[in-house]
């Protein structure tokens, strides 16, 4: 029992060890900072491919579900500041299990390695003949040796910029984060003097693919990759001057901000569309990908105005083809970093991540993000393809705003909030479905890869964490990790779609049913198995990430037949293939808010501030569910010290 006391309180105390620099206006410039990245350069042309005109609707409802999102993780993250904020509150509300999925999902560190994709692609756009880029079935790739090593450069640029502290971080973003607003404010002005208001009319409608490609496009297109900078501030929580104030006002208003850049941006390049200078048939919205307009659209949309103040600005879109992405992925580093260290302060990982620099910076989980990141080059070195991948884990992540937030309005009612979401029972259920519907229109292929990554670091799970905590035998807890693995390396193989960058199955592989069976079997085996090696505390925090698993295991084979899945027609179309994934969103919400118990770290932060585990009626439709009982050590899960 000491040793959980120490574990406990080491939660509560782990960023005492940071600096607290910084003030509002850092908080809310590192995540415009980071969503004015690649984003707003690349996307624009891929939205308007896939939706046509109503690309300007998919901004705009890109933007509300990043906002019902951000709601909720507001008064969370006002509540409890943390540094590697999402990766440390699922395992306060839910428990190791979910926690450590989660975790896991977030702490992929592909963006700082997609944003040095995204610096080369356009530069390529406006030199071709320097060799960085290649096209490969429809996907701009970095080539090798000049375009990947070019990465690694960038890579490396990152890294050092992380390395001299949080001070230097965000005093130097400030500057970057001034010019990345103003370049993309005086871009969608410029672009007006090319604007003909006939692409939004004559070539097939507004909405020319209908209205299930404005859904279709949030996901697949670079568009809500571009949204994903507002947890800066919930990440950078432990680090604030003010955070019960300064995180929720910074989380908010950033992504206000980006809605009103991106949307007037969007519209801005939809009407400066120059057919005949892309070299394409004109309203042919799907071929703009394939075009020469690709890799560069707004310096190209810019060029082919033919008007000499435009073109001349052209020339700052390509600087700032560099520096905006290159703003992005330092911070995004450091958000990868402090990733790491919150995995460690859950201690899933190795305490070495914690270790600290002179500069106040956990080194050695730099370090980490950095090898980790040039990984990613190896099978995806294609912008297109390294922020599918991104968008999925990250809103996988973003589930748990909701649920955590019903859970902490149960369990700690006392704590003070300074932002508090007014009718959580309204809010809470419709942020969940905001990151839940994020992640299927991610589409099938995405979530095959993003699936089998977050899955395949179980053995971690079983093999270390859970023997660290004494809840497993380790040779029992080892034999059951490396049946799931070697079992997965050959599901994963046999079905063919890991690792592809395409919606086209590998030869000589499964037909889906047998691959998606085998897949989901493969887990439930898992689970189970440990469930039935645990001691009692153990099976407790495995059977409170049950609704975790049932969500991505359901959302996977209605992916599949689905309108964004593989086949030439889809079994199930849109909208009811959306209406049936609602459903499984909230069957998941409610069984996951039910699952939120007072645990050990929970009753550590009440007790370090005198105060008691509360047992508030349950704030989501509490006529039918009552008062509920407390989940913590009256379910098995014994407190720190009992």
């Amino acid at each position: 029992m000491a040793e959980q006391a120490v574990t406990t309180a080491s939660f509560e105390a782990a960023d005492r060890h940071l600096r607290k620099a910084m003030p509002f206006e850092h908080l809310l410039f590192m995540s415009l900072g980071t969503i004015i990245g690649s984003g707003w350069l690349l996307a624009s042309v891929r939205v308007a491919a896939v939706a046509g005109p109503g690309a300007i609707i998919s901004w705009i409802v890109g933007g509300i579900f990043i906002m019902l999102v951000a709601l909720t993780w507001a008064e969370i993250s006002g509540m409890l500041p943390r540094s590697g904020a999402i990766v440390r509150y699922p395992q306060l509300t839910h428990g190791s299990l979910t926690g450590f999925l989660i975790g896991w999902a977030y702490w992929f560190p592909v963006t700082p390695a997609a944003e040095a994709v995204a610096v080369l692609t356009y530069l390529s756009g406006r030199f071709p003949n320097a060799g960085l880029t290649a096209t490969s079935q429809g996907q701009t790739l970095l080539t090798w040796p000049r375009g990947i090593l070019s990465g690694v450069g960038f890579m490396i640029l990152f890294f050092a910029l992380n390395y001299f502290g949080i001070r230097f971080l965000s005093e130097w973003n400030r500057w970057f984060v001034w010019w990345k607003i103003v370049v993309p404010v005086l871009t969608f002005v410029f672009l007006f003097f090319a604007f003909k208001g006939s692409n939004f009319h004559i070539y097939g409608g507004f909405v020319p693919k209908g209205p299930g490609a404005i859904f279709a496009s949030l996901s697949t297109t670079g568009l809500i990759f571009a949204y994903l900078g507002f947890r800066q501030a919930l990440e950078y929580g432990g680090e604030a001057k003010n955070p019960q104030r300064d995180v929720p006002l910074a989380t908010i208003g950033g992504v206000l901000i980006a809605i009103v850049i991106y949307t007037l941006l969007q519209v801005a390049f939809l009407g400066a569309i120059n057919w005949h200078a892309a070299g394409i048939t004109a309203g042919n919205w799907t071929a703009l990908t394939s075009s020469h307009w690709a890799s560069s659209p707004l310096y190209s949309a810019l060029s082919a105005a033919s008007i000499g103040a435009l073109g001349a600005f052209g020339t700052v879109l390509i600087i700032d083809a560099a520096v905006s992405p290159t703003g992005t992925a330092w911070i995004a580093m450091g958000t990868a970093t402090r990733t790491f260290y919150g995995l460690s302060v859950n201690k899933y990982f190795p305490n070495i991540f914690q270790w600290m620099s002179r500069f106040g910076i956990p080194w050695v989980s730099l370090v980490g993000s950095f090898v980790i990141g040039l990984i990613f080059f190896i099978p995806i070195p294609s912008w297109s393809a390294m922020v599918s991948f991104i968008t999925a884990t990250t809103v996988i992540t973003y589930l748990m705003g909701a649920i955590g937030l019903q859970t902490l309005r149960r369990y700690c009612p006392e704590l003070p909030r300074p932002f508090r979401l007014p009718q959580p029972w309204l809010w809470a259920p419709l942020s969940f479905l905001a990151a839940a519907m994020l992640m299927y229109w991610a589409g099938f292929t995405t979530l095959a890869n993003t699936f089998a990554a977050i899955f395949v670091g179980l053995p971690i799970y079983g093999a270390y964490f859970a023997w660290q905590k004494g809840w497993v035998h380790p040779v029992v807890g080892g034999v059951i990790s490396i049946v799931f693995l070697l079992a997965w390396v050959w599901i994963n193989h046999m079905g063919g779609w890991v690792l592809t960058t395409s919606a086209t199955q590998l030869p000589h592989t499964w037909p889906f049913p047998i691959y998606d069976i085998a897949f989901s079997a493969d887990v439930i085996f898992f689970c189970v198995a440990l469930w039935l090696a645990s001691s009692a505390e153990g099976r407790t925090h495995i059977q409170r990430a049950a609704w975790l698993i049932f969500l991505l295991l359901a959302s996977f084979p209605l992916s599949y037949w689905g309108f964004l899945g593989p086949l030439a027609k889809p079994a199930i179309n849109f909208p009811w293939d959306t209406l049936i994934e609602v459903g499984i969103g909230l069957v998941a919400y409610f069984c996951g808010s039910l699952s939120g118990f007072a645990t050990e770290e929970i009753q550590a932060i009440l007790e370090s501030r005198g105060m008691k585990v509360g047992n508030e009626p349950m704030p989501l439709l509490p006529s039918i569910f009552g008062n509920g009982r407390r989940a913590g050590p009256a379910a098995g899960v014994p407190s720190a010290g009992r």
